[in-house]
């Protein structure tokens, strides 16, 4: 994995509309106790004053100096010039705009990289956490498969996800790649997709399939109900998980067969995965139909259920063979099965976000380093 071994030490942050956790990592690792302070959110004065203490707080427990600051923040925003603005809900003080970072560059004189969360969460999950396990499998059974693009979905209030394609986070020319939530939802058409995929899906659906549209379960309860061990219409309680499943595979699957790699879910709805993943499994290995009577599969891969200790064997498995080369003795190995996976992230979201902050900050100082040095 890259960077577990580098010296360097990069302030994070972890912003919340509630509160906002900093931390410092080095080779990948939080090397500091967390700071968590309120967010402050509806003014920006008290805002701003808590950001800058919270990375002062930080310092005070390191006995080195730190290369840059790198976190996640909402947008809408332009992220790669630091500034935040926009209607931005959770944080009402941003509003209009405000160069988020070059105020800090100023304060610290420091490099300061800011993205979405579920930019970074996706950059962690890529580079120092599930990519590199799921490739040590496929290395550990002989395969001739390794995974260099990672589709990252973030699953909660929202739906959100990150993409990576060999090594590199996918920002976008107007910082708006890998804005999933807001396709077309497939059973609402003249809504956005994140309306069936969140948690106010969950809460709405288990309402109008159990009758009860007053109910005030939160989506843990619903999950619980549909365990059997809270009192519930356990149906309508499936079914509510099944649906958001099936929408977000719709979604997921118009993305993937783009970007074509592995699939890493994180977020606060994750704990209903075993409901969540196999519908979103059934729907991208669907069939879609053809004008001329003819039908297709829903993507050019087979999708498999890395949760699953059965579909996982068959994923890392394949379907290897030697074949030889035409006129030579020579033999090689060929896999014959296109596939994807879609697998839980093993680290937990707001780990993997930090590492993606972490690991962004070290390669795009790498990356000026190695444009100055030509």
């Amino acid at each position: 994995m890259r960077y577990v071994h580098d010296e360097r030490v990069i302030l994070t942050l972890d912003a919340g509309g509630t509160n906002f956790v900093f931390s410092a990592l080095q080779g990948g690792n939080e090397i500091v106790k967390q700071v968590c302070l309120p967010s402050n959110a509806n003014d920006l004065e008290k805002c701003l004053n808590g950001i800058e203490a919270g990375f002062k707080e930080v310092l005070q427990q390191l006995n080195t100096e730190p290369a840059a600051i790198s976190f996640a923040f909402p947008g809408p925003a332009d992220y790669p010039r630091g500034i935040i603005g926009g209607e931005l809900t959770n944080m009402p003080a941003f509003r209009g705009g405000v160069a988020l970072g070059p105020f800090l560059e100023a304060k610290f004189n420091l490099p300061v990289f800011i993205n979405n969360d579920g930019d970074l969460f996706t950059y962690g999950e890529a580079l120092l956490g599930i990519l590199p396990e799921i490739n040590r499998k496929l290395a550990k059974r002989g395969s001739v498969k390794r995974y260099k693009n990672l589709l990252g979905l973030t699953l909660g209030t929202g739906f959100g996800a990150g993409i990576v394609i060999k090594d590199e986070l996918l920002i976008g020319d107007n910082a708006s790649a890998g804005e999933i939530y807001i396709n077309r939802n497939p059973k609402h058409n003249e809504f956005i997709v994140e309306d069936s995929v969140s948690i106010r899906a969950i809460n709405r659906v288990y309402g109008e399939i159990s009758g009860d549209k007053s109910h005030t379960f939160s989506p843990k309860e619903v999950f619980e109900i549909a365990e059997g061990i809270r009192e519930g219409n356990q149906e309508a309680a499936r079914k509510a998980f099944e649906e958001l499943g099936t929408i977000a595979g719709d979604a997921v699957a118009n993305i993937i067969a783009i970007v074509d790699g592995l699939i890493v879910i994180g977020g606060g709805l994750t704990g209903a995965s075993k409901y969540i993943i196999p519908a979103m499994v059934k729907q991208m290995n669907s069939t879609i139909k053809m004008m001329d009577g003819g039908s297709l599969n829903r993507i050019p891969i087979k999708v498999y259920n890395l949760e699953d200790n059965q579909q996982l064997e068959e994923f890392l498995n394949g379907a290897a063979v030697k074949i030889n080369v035409p006129d030579s003795t020579k033999i090689v190995d060929y896999d014959m099965v296109k596939r994807t996976g879609i697998v839980l992230s093993k680290v937990g979201t707001s780990k993997a976000i930090m590492m993606g902050a972490y690991a962004f900050a070290l390669n795009e100082m790498d990356k000026e380093v190695a444009e100055f040095v030509k």
